[in-house]
């Protein structure tokens, strides 16, 4: 129904953000990483989830497309909630949390209030096999049983171009944004930043 919201950002508060566009406030819950982009008093811009229940109406709110993708994500594993995907979402920046899902690291997940072991593996476990059915992933490395997903931690390209994926990226959407990226001397997270960079300028 919503695609985005563009307006002043009338209020912030833990998990909320309420944005005025034309004189009503658009009260959407969010994480902690897009409320540090927001700043009270400003133009502020999110792209939104409507999430209908039968005691009401929630909408969702995030700074970019690619948290967005990650919570809906989130949202189609079994056990996993609005605000549970929020409280993960918000341990993690988007690109930690998808090569989180990609190596297996089910700490990382647990780091979030409120998720436990089981959840942590379930994450894993039903976002991989989705994965698996879109797209084999020939990144190397330790294989990861029933998910055609393996990783080589030196391969920081195949890294990227499977974290990427993990965020609804095309491979060829992945494959421009990483083209001229020093991938030598950067980092696997300073990659997939510039490389989410690229893709929302383009």
């Amino acid at each position: 129904m919503f695609y985005y919201l563009s307006g002043t950002v009338a209020h912030i508060g833990p998990n909320l953000a309420v944005i005025d566009c034309g004189g009503v406030g658009y009260a959407c819950m969010t994480t902690t990483t897009t409320l540090s982009a927001l700043k009270q008093g400003e133009k502020g811009v999110l792209f939104t989830h409507l999430n209908v229940r039968e005691d009401g109406v929630e909408l969702f709110g995030f700074a970019g497309q690619d948290e967005l993708n990650l919570f809906r994500l989130l949202l189609g594993v079994s056990g996993v909630g609005p605000k549970a995907a929020l409280s993960i979402l918000s341990a993690s920046t988007p690109a930690n949390l998808a090569l989180s899902i990609i190596t297996g690291d089910e700490k990382a997940l647990t780091i979030a209030p409120g998720i436990g072991k089981k959840i942590a593996q379930r994450v894993i476990l039903e976002l991989k096999d989705k994965l698996a059915k879109e797209q084999s992933f020939s990144v190397g490395g330790e294989s990861y049983a029933g998910t055609g997903v393996t990783v080589i931690p030196e391969n920081k390209l195949s890294e990227a171009t499977a974290a990427l994926a993990v965020l609804g990226y095309s491979a060829a959407e992945s494959a421009a944004a990483l083209r001229g990226i020093d991938m030598e001397n950067l980092t696997l997270e300073q990659i997939i930043k510039q490389a989410l960079k690229a893709m929302m300028k383009a």
